[in-house]
């Protein structure tokens, strides 16, 4: 499954913090029923087996919803539960030597924070680029904050999609009109809410209003 502008409208990345009695597959669920559009499976702390197992599961839920599904940084993970692609942060593989393990037909996101790394990323083979923080966020203390000037600059440097992501919420989406983005990635704003499903249908809902003059 290939991702495109469409895909990236709410892209929503795991997180198991706010999990309670619930499984990941359960929460994801209801994200996939609320209308994300993307999912990222993003586990900093699972060992091998118990990731890969996860990844298989939640792979099949989203080919069910037909939403492209890629892994946090694990290549291996990637590559053994055939998930769509990867994201890699500045700091991973390259995604020439990505693309030589997962093949030409896999996704491959990048993360970036300024123009250089960007126009790099697109010239090694991602698809589309994570930028941010553009807001400050909580689930990721050590980002990286993106002016919008330098978000604005980065969507015009680069010819694949661009996905803005940190601190995005209901409350703040609306300052992203204009950026050039292709949509929003979210954590907290999807996998903190009491009701999944209705808070990732209003978001879908604001972001496509947020990206009709984009």
């Amino acid at each position: 499954m290939k991702c495109d502008k469409k895909s990236m409208k709410l892209y929503a990345v795991t997180d198991r913090a706010w999990l309670g009695d619930r499984t990941l597959a359960m929460v994801v669920k209801e994200a996939l029923e609320g209308g994300a559009t993307f999912i990222q499976l993003r586990e900093k702390n699972l060992e091998y087996d118990e990731f890969l197992e996860e990844a298989k599961g939640i792979k099949e839920l989203c080919k069910e919803y037909k939403v492209p599904f890629v892994i946090n940084d694990n290549v291996l993970v990637a590559l053994v539960s055939d998930a769509d692609g990867v994201h890699l942060g500045q700091d991973d593989m390259s995604p020439l030597d990505v693309r030589k393990i997962l093949g030409k037909n896999k996704i491959i996101g990048v993360s970036a924070v300024n123009v250089e790394q960007a126009i790099l990323a697109e010239k090694q083979g991602a698809d589309y680029l994570g930028v941010g923080a553009v807001f400050p966020t909580s689930t990721k203390e050590d980002a990286d904050y993106v002016t919008p000037e330098e978000l604005k600059k980065i969507c015009e440097a680069v010819n694949i999609p661009v996905v803005a992501i940190g601190g995005i919420g209901a409350n703040n989406i609306m300052e992203l009109k204009g950026s050039g983005v292709a949509g929003i990635s979210v954590v907290s704003a999807i996998f903190a809410q009491g009701d999944i499903k209705k808070a990732t249908k209003n978001l879908l809902k604001l972001s496509e209003e947020m990206l009709s003059d984009n």
